[in-house]
């Protein structure tokens, strides 16, 4: 390991682990599996970590998926020179794969790979092929390209071919195949001849065909051929593909598989690398090639009885799942009948043709069902295990759950399997069932999960639907179903909402911001900014303490829905708006507001102003505490103990809806108000909504992996400006509340954001601003203005107090006090023909947080009019 890298190696694991330096050794760290101080590694060469609990954790740990900083962007870290144009090539083949690269020297080259979809370069290490052709390995932070990782010479087939170094052993009697050059120089370098070829679906026949040859004009015999391909599905499928056809070709022919423990994928290199290629870790290997190519269920449980030497285990063959149980009295009986025939077998041979004999192989169940992971929700103590279910027919395998009661007896799992997956039949007992599940469930990996779509800040990840992104890297959901960044594991239990993303950036359209432009004007483009924002939600709140709420209101067909709609659509969410919380039940208004993260939750049609026999008016009040991140609402939970759940808020506000929102002070303002209208609508912009309309999500959803990609920018930008915004609103003549300040100064903030990931022009960045700082103003006057309810009901006092020929209804003495018994006021307000602004039970509430005349107190007062005592709503005469 160069000084360099090692000096920073040690550096971080003295920090990180806790290591104490012995000798030519780093110990006693703590092992991030157990717990326990008994990590151990080289000090010289600390390629991976190991636990000394062997029997109880074992783990091993390769450094370069701890630190993956160190072993990414190998041209920034080692640049090429005149001398030394190979550097990055160099230092990716030494410290990322742990070779040494003397028989290397002159096989490669560093060249440079440039993706056109996502726009980005990487160095490469470049192997040439003696077909012609050449393949290469991308090194500086592969994952910018997707599922690309290698590439080859366009136009110049490789197949048929294989990759060998000049000075492989030409008389080995056995030929290691692999499937790609790093694997097959990893066995080279522990002593064994082998070959990469470069892909599992390419059969060397040309290669093949040329070492023949080659061996003939030697006179030396055909080696042996061992296919040690990947572990994987393609790798499996195409050893037994190919060693079918290499027989039927007359080559001797064996296999090699490495155990896959867990969901990331261990090769030949990686075995290189933590020194598991010894004669006995081989011996491993082939026993389990033996078992994926044996010929039958018997032949495959002999191979097993002879390895472990136990009387009765499970095995699985061809999507099938067996029970072997050796019978002794057969067995010998067997024996002892080869033994009389004298054969002339040898004492191997008659061990082998008694326990064929005398082996009980039976079928249990016609599908192969496998424990994946674990999985549990610690609030609600709610547990599951995740199978995959295969079947011998070509039926796509299945995955669900079963839970500890279904797989406690025989009975319940049959059920359960006959549930998820169809035609699955159980036929074993329950004992067999506990055997299979102490083997099987042991050491099973542990998925951290989430109950909700998003963000979730205690990983600080993106989980969105079947992708994932995490600090500027998008993942994918792996076979498995879950997420994996380096040693974390993540899958979300949620499925009520479903993004459709694309990642395809030449599928992306950018045209779209011009039309929100058009259309709506800066009001959309401040749309806009609220709903990137809201991807950040919770990194805002957690840096600002809070996040504003988005009212958009209009008349019909001023065009909100169509902007909501396709709002969504740049986040992956098709054909949906939001909900309406006046026809929701309180639980389901709960669930919608804990179900996503960094997500807008959009309340429609709530501008209803009173309760109904049927359908109550939704209180604004109950979203006071989402303005912070904090819950909305409590719930026991179903155990038996007296915990509560209170999930956070952690998505952002949006209100869409005809009429302005009534409610109090605190509610108005938490409030960035948009009003449309139809004023602008010419039939160019009706051209352009409906083609908005008709975007599909695939040509916009790649905005939110743009977005997040960029979250650490984003945050940057939004920390450094919002403060100073804040402050530029705040001294504006008219606006004097300082949340209302820091509310639009967050969104003005948060339009500079925005154009690290579209275009904005000058001309929309300064309208966008210019028309939040005349929001705020708005909002203001809003804030020190009556309820529309009060103002009315003031209006109508002065209508009917101000005529002269009538009796007075202020009955306060006091002259600079107004008292009103509102049982009056609505009767002498029918009597002339008028109508209140809502009913009384409504009005009550809104005449507590009158301005014009301040609110005072509900009492008693002795009538200046009459000299009665009547219960009167008291207020201060106008301000």
């Amino acid at each position: 390991m160069r000084q360099e890298l090692h000096s920073e190696v040690s550096r971080r694991l003295l920090g990180d682990y806790g290591f104490k330096a012995q000798k030519d050794w780093l110990r006693e760290g703590k092992c991030p599996e157990c717990g326990k101080r008994e990590l151990y590694t080289r000090a010289d060469s600390p390629w991976i970590l190991r636990c000394g609990r062997l029997a109880k954790c074992g783990a091993e740990i390769a450094i370069k998926d701890i630190y993956r900083d160190l072993f990414e962007s190998w041209s920034d870290r080692y640049a090429r020179t005149e001398t030394n144009p190979n550097a990055a090539a160099d230092a990716y083949l030494q410290f990322s794969r742990g070779f040494d690269v003397k028989r290397l020297r002159g096989l490669y080259t560093q060249e440079t790979y440039h993706s056109r979809e996502v726009n980005q370069t990487s160095a490469t290490v470049r192997f040439a092929l003696t077909c012609g052709s050449w393949w290469e390995r991308i090194i500086d932070r592969p994952e910018r390209f997707g599922k690309r990782k290698a590439n080859f010479a366009y136009g110049k087939p490789y197949h048929g071919h294989w990759w060998e170094l000049p000075d492989t052993a030409p008389d080995a009697e056995e030929i290691w195949l692999t499937e790609g050059v790093f694997d097959a120089y990893a066995l080279e370098l522990n002593g064994l001849s082998a070959r990469g070829l470069l892909s599992s679906n390419n059969y060397p026949e040309h290669a093949l065909a040329a070492l023949l040859e080659q061996r003939k004009a030697a006179g030396l015999s055909r080696p042996t051929l061992i296919w040690a391909l990947d572990g994987d599905a393609s790798g499996r499928s195409f050893t037994k593909k190919w060693i079918e056809r290499a027989r039927s070709e007359a080559w001797d022919c064996k296999a090699a598989q490495i155990p896959q423990h867990g969901s990331g994928k261990i090769d030949w290199n990686d075995l290189h690398q933590r020194a598991k290629l010894t004669d006995k870790d081989r011996e491993t290997y082939l026993y389990e090639g033996a078992l994926l190519v044996a010929e039958s269920p018997v032949a495959k449980a002999l191979l097993m009885y002879q390895r472990l030497e136990r009387k009765e285990f499970h095995f699985g063959f061809e999507n099938r799942l067996f029970w072997f149980k050796l019978d002794l009295d057969r067995y010998e009986k067997a024996r002892r009948a080869l033994e009389d025939a004298d054969k002339g077998l040898s004492e191997q041979e008659m061990r082998e043709q008694a326990l064929r004999e005398s082996g009980g192989v039976i079928e249990i169940a016609n599908c192969y069902p496998s424990a994946l992971y674990y999985q549990a929700n610690a609030l609600t103590d709610e547990s599951w295990y995740y199978y995959r279910v295969s079947f011998p027919h070509k039926g796509k395998p299945l995955k669900n759950t079963f839970t500890a009661g279904q797989l406690s007896s025989a009975s319940e799992f049959k059920k359960r399997l006959l549930a998820i997956a169809p035609g699955a039949v159980f036929t074993g007992s329950t004992q067999q069932l506990d055997r299979i599940f102490k083997e099987s469930l042991f050491s099973i990996k542990t998925v951290e999960t989430i109950d909700y779509i998003g963000y979730s800040r205690e990983h600080g990840c993106y989980v969105l639907s079947d992708l994932a992104v995490k600090d500027g890297n998008i993942y994918e959901l792996n076979e498995e179903d879950f997420f994996e960044f380096g040693r974390l594991s993540v899958k979300t239990l949620n499925q009520s909402v479903s993004l459709s993303i694309n990642r395809d950036r030449s599928d992306y359209r950018s045209d779209w911001v011009d039309m929100i432009w058009k259309c709506y004007g800066a009001k959309g483009l401040v749309a806009l900014a609220f709903w990137f924002g809201s991807l950040f939600a919770e990194q805002i709140r957690a840096a600002q303490k809070s996040y504003p709420f988005l009212e958009i209101i209009g008349e019909a067909g001023s065009g909100k829905s169509t902007l909501v709609e396709f709002l969504w659509k740049l986040v992956g969410r098709r054909d949906y708006e939001g909900f309406d919380p006046s026809k929701s039940t309180i639980a389901a208004r709960a669930r919608n507001f804990a179900q996503v993260s960094g997500l807008p939750v959009v309340l429609i049609e709530g501008d209803r102003d009173s309760d109904t026999a049927k359908q109550k008016a939704f209180d604004w009040n109950e979203l006071k505490t989402a303005y912070n991140g904090r819950s909305v609402r409590a719930t026991g939970v179903k155990n038996s103990g007296n915990e509560t759940r209170e999930p956070p808020f952690r998505g952002s506000i949006v209100i869409a809806q005809n009429a302005e929102v009534m409610a109090s002070d605190a509610i108005l303002q938490r409030l960035v108000h948009l009003k449309f209208d139809k004023g602008a609508h010419t039939p160019e912009t009706k051209k352009l909504a409906e083609e908005l309309e008709r975007m599909p999500v695939e040509n916009v959803s790649g905005f939110i992996l743009a977005a997040t990609k960029r979250e650490q920018k984003v945050m940057d930008i939004l920390t450094e400006r919002a403060g100073e915004y804040a402050d530029q609103v705040l001294g504006l003549k008219e606006v004097s509340s300082v949340r209302i300040a820091k509310n639009h100064g967050q969104m003005m903030a948060l339009v500079d954001a925005l154009r690290v990931v579209v275009q904005l022009t000058n001309e929309h960045h300064s309208a966008a601003h210019d028309a939040l700082k005349s929001m705020a103003a708005e909002r203001q006057r809003a804030i020190n203005a009556d309820h529309p309810f009060v103002t009315a009901f003031w209006e109508l006092f002065e209508h009917i107090d101000g005529n002269l020929n009538a009796e007075s209804i202020n009955h306060s003495n006091d002259a600079t006090l107004v008292a009103i018994n509102l049982i009056e006021f609505a009767e002498r307000v029918a009597k002339r023909g008028l109508h209140l602004p809502v009913d009384l039970t409504e009005l009550k509430k809104h005449l507590r947080t009158s301005r014009l005349r301040r609110f005072v107190d509900v009492k008693t007062v002795r009538s200046k009019v009459d000299q009665k005592t009547r219960k009167c709503w008291v207020f201060q005469h106008e301000r």
